[in-house]
């Protein structure tokens, strides 16, 4: 068994795609305005309009990256805002909000 991918609502996908691309995910493939893949290397995450959501609802993500300071750096560039981050005992993360208004985590693991 493998996850295929990951739904997240997306009514402007433009707007998704320069904010996970904006984390370092590539995009994979775009069909329209309904539907866009993008990857870490390893996992799929589909943007997707109200059409090709197969339950209505919201997605949490937990996203991984090294610099968790840079990261919210290029995401407030792009218009989002973020919540303090907040260091865990194994990492910092932090509570941020897509253009869709999507809740996520970013977080950077402590050495």
């Amino acid at each position: 068994m493998k996850i295929g991918h990951i739904i997240v609502p997306a009514d402007d996908l433009d707007a998704q795609l320069a904010f996970y691309t904006a984390l370092g995910l590539t995009t994979r493939f775009r069909d329209g305005d309904r539907y866009a893949a993008v990857t870490d290397g390893a996992v799929t995450v589909g943007l997707a309009d109200a059409s090709q959501q197969p339950v209505a609802g919201r997605t949490v993500l937990s996203i991984q990256v090294d610099d968790l300071d840079a990261c919210l750096a290029r995401l407030a560039a792009a218009g989002s805002a973020a919540a303090e981050p907040v260091t865990g005992p194994h990492e910092r993360r932090a509570l941020v909000t897509d253009p869709a208004g999507n809740p996520l985590v970013v977080y950077e693991r402590l050495s």
